[in-house]
């Protein structure tokens, strides 16, 4: 699925994954209880900084600390938006 969302400079584009709905035990985990995901997959990646090349690519999954970026909604789908240097890792 394409996004007609172009990020700027160093900034990436992700889409959260779903929060568990269940422990690995089976117990069913509320709403209220549910952590924010810190794993997502990038749909769009800016262009980079004339020092700075970026290294993620559309299509990785990526692991992000638990307030990075910025939520947005966009075609009743959840983004983040962040700069390449909150991102911690590829998976």
């Amino acid at each position: 699925m394409a996004v007609n969302i172009k990020p700027l400079a160093d900034r990436v584009l992700v889409e959260p994954q779903a929060a568990e709905t269940k422990t690995a035990s089976g117990i069913i985990i509320p709403e209220t209880a549910k952590e924010k995901p810190q794993r997502g997959k990038v749909v769009a990646v800016g262009n980079g900084k004339k020092d700075h090349e970026m290294t993620v690519k559309v299509g990785d999954v990526v692991l992000y600390g638990k307030f990075s970026g910025t939520e947005l909604k966009h075609e009743d789908n959840d983004y983040l938006i962040m700069r390449e240097d909150d991102i911690l890792a590829i998976v």
